[in-house]
Formats: C-alpha cells, structure tokens, sequence
C-alpha cells in the first residue's frame, strides 16, 4: 500500500503536528507501507532555515524508512497574517505539483493550514485516489480566537472552503470528540468522520531520574520547578502565566520556559522588565532533548486562553509529560480538562483567573500526598494514549479506503 503525506511541518522540526505525522508514517512503515511525505523546508518556529537545508525546488531524503519531499515555500515568520498566507498559498502549489510524481493508493493532508488540505483535495481529484483530511485545529475558528484576524470577506471566504473541505473529503480524521461534533453538525455523516486523538510513544518519554547536571547549569537547585516546554504562540497566553509568576511570594517555586514562537520575544522583554527572579525563560531545544528539560520539571504547566474555540482542543503537551509522570497544572477548560480530571494526572484552573491559578499552584506545592497521587495518574493516562496504538487505528482506516477503492476499481473493469 502507497500513501502519500502532505504536511508543511516535519521532523526536524518539532512541534506537536510535526511529531504527530512523523510517529504516524513510522508506524505504517513498519506495517509494510510506501509512505512519502511532501512538506517544506524546516524552518518552525522562527522562520528561519534549519542547518543543513536550503529552500530549493525540490530536495529528497529519507527519513526513518519515509522517502521525504521537500518543496520550495515563501519562508516568512510566524507572525503577519498577509505574509503567512502567502506561505500558506506557496506550499499548497508546491506540493500539489510535486504530487504529479507520486504514486500513490491515499492521499492524506493535514491541517489546520486549509491550504495544505486544499492541496490534498486537488492532488485526489487529479489522481483519482481517496484522500483523507485530517483535522487537527478548528480553521478559521482558532484563527479569530487568538485575535490573529478579525471577521472580515477572506473570514467568509476561508469558512466557506472549510465546508467544502470537510464535505468532500472521503475521510475526515479529527483529534478530539468536539471536532468530531463540529464536522458532523457541517454535514459529514459520522460514519465517515473518525477520532484519533493525539497520544505519545511510551519508550521515547519516559519517567526519569532530574538530571542533575542540567539543573545545576541552570540554577535551580531546590526549586520546585513548573514548567511549560514548547511554542510560545499567540493561543498560549503566556502573558497571564507571567503575571501570574509576578503575584508567587514562595521563594522555592520557580517557572521554566524552554521553547520559541510569535510572543517569545514579547515575553522575555516582559520578565526583564518586571524584573522577576522566579522565571527562566530558554530556546527551544531539539527534540531528542525535550524529554531531558521535563524530567527536571516538577510540574507540568499547559494553559490555553479563555475561548470557546479552545474547549474543543487537547493540547499534546499532555500526553508527553504524563508519560514522564509530570503532574499536569492546566488551563483549559472542555474535554482536555475532562481527561486530566478522569485520570487524576493534576490540577485544572480557570483560564485567565489568576486567583484560581495561584490557588492551584500552592495546593499542587503543598499537598504531597496528592502530588504523589496525580503521578500514578498521569502513568495511568500515558498507557490509555499510547501513539503506537492511535497511529494504527488510523491506519485500519487507509485500509479500509485503499479496498474499498480496490474492489470499486474491480467491478468498473469487469463491466
């Protein structure tokens, strides 16, 4: 079996949708399939070309067993909404092109960048293949909720593509029973819309020893740390978690912020400028030495701003840290809240009440029993969303695609 992946974001980069995709195809790999890959050059979070690559037409390596196909974009920063479509718009005619060359049984496109799923929609209509789009964050909605755009005609325009996209899609995958909701109510039958919802590979993240050695080079000896590792993006709102450190008088309690993105340099001018002694705030690592920056972590730290759209989604910052046993501290409300409340993996504030927050915060400090508790939660929770396991209920579903147009295929021919 041939699938073809197109996605703008791929290891080396390491975002979340990148790590998703790269585990995925991993794991089909390993089941006997032909999985090729079209993405970009790596440049997330900051725009910039990683070591090593160019941004040249067309560039081929193999990844992992993955034959993957970089194409030439507009590399631009993530910030600026005209220049993002602009790299959004470069991407989805690249790779529709590269396309051409592909053979392939599925099509697979991942959001939330529409313009990748536009692609994949126009690649299955020039092959004549089944596609599947993947949903992992609600376009336009999440756009509007972070403030990035307001209502406007290219708003009208992109909801109107989005229905489209969902209605014509041979198979919607979505990462959450909310989106699932969502596509249903756009009139995608159920029967051809399917949840796997983010997860973590167990042997890749695992509860560890504090690394000693990294906590001494950064300080924070006999520090209760908190940490929130990973994009510092306009969704985060990463601003109230700073005001929040401002308003901790318990001098053991300290906040570590390892990652890059949009607001990074917005947040360092702002801890500088309030002087705050109880904050570290670092790059972003590569992604063999994440694990490394959680085990120092005491606590996991994932908020989301106070939005409707955000209720739907489950940051996949939490499977990661519950696998290293990393109490989660979260703020978000909706259905990730729902899963850290059934595991008993930690504690959930209102997002954006900073009272509510700091209450949580002391209470995840000083309640050791409980701390110890929320541990074997988050072990239990790790096991339940094991990436191996998600990636080959997707699979089941190519599957079934690929047959189902096999036997179509058959009975025209015998016709």
């Amino acid at each position: 079996m041939k699938i073809l992946f197109l996605t703008d974001n791929f290891p080396p980069e390491s975002n979340a949708p990148a790590t998703r995709t790269h585990e995925h195809c991993v794991e089909w790999v390993k089941k006997g399939a032909e999985v090729t890959v079209i993405t970009c050059a790596p440049n997330y979070p900051k725009g910039e070309l990683f070591p090593g690559y160019k941004n040249k037409w067309r560039q081929e390596e193999m990844i992992d067993g993955i034959r993957v196909i970089r194409v030439w974009t507009y590399i631009t920063q993530n910030r600026g909404m005209f220049r993002r479509i602009l790299d959004y718009l470069s991407f989805c005619v690249m790779a529709f092109f590269a396309s051409f060359s592909v053979k392939t049984d599925v099509i697979i496109a991942t959001s939330p960048q529409l313009f990748t799923a536009l692609a994949g929609y126009l690649s299955s209509v020039f092959k004549r293949k089944p596609w599947i789009l993947e949903i992992r964050d609600l376009w336009p909605e999440s756009i509007t909720a972070v403030g990035a755009m307001k209502e406007s005609l290219i708003m009208k325009l992109l909801d109107r593509l989005v229905l489209f996209l969902y209605r014509n899609a041979t198979q919607v995958v979505v990462v959450t029973e909310a989106f699932k909701r969502r596509v249903h109510n756009c009139g995608v039958p159920n029967d051809r819309i399917q949840v796997v919802k983010n997860g973590v590979h167990l042997h890749k993240f695992e509860n560890q020893k504090k690394d000693v050695a990294l906590i001494d080079k950064l300080g924070l000896n006999d520090k209760f740390i908190i940490a929130y590792i990973g994009t510092h993006g306009m969704a985060h709102n990463l601003d109230f978690i700073i005001d929040g450190a401002a308003a901790v008088d318990n001098p053991a309690i300290h906040f570590l912020f390892v990652g890059d993105g949009a607001m990074k340099s917005r947040l360092v001018k702002k801890v500088a400028a309030l002087n705050l002694e109880n904050v570290t705030m670092l790059d972003a690592v590569l992604k063999a030495e994440v694990p490394r920056y959680i085990g120092v972590a005491d606590v996991a730290l994932i908020p989301l701003k106070k939005r409707k759209t955000f209720t739907k989604v489950i940051p996949s910052k939490i499977f990661e840290n519950a696998a290293m046993a990393k109490p989660i501290l979260l703020g978000v409300e909706g259905e990730a809240k729902e899963i850290i409340e059934s595991y008993r993996a930690g504690l959930c504030f209102e997002p954006e009440n900073k009272l509510d927050f700091l209450e949580k915060l002391n209470q995840m400090y000083s309640d050791k029993k409980q701390y110890e508790s929320f541990q074997q939660g988050c072990a239990d929770l790790a096991k339940a969303f094991d990436r191996k396991s998600l990636a080959l209920q997707m699979f089941q579903t190519i599957k079934r695609l690929t047959s189902t147009e096999s036997q179509s295929s058959e009975v025209l021919l015998t016709k």
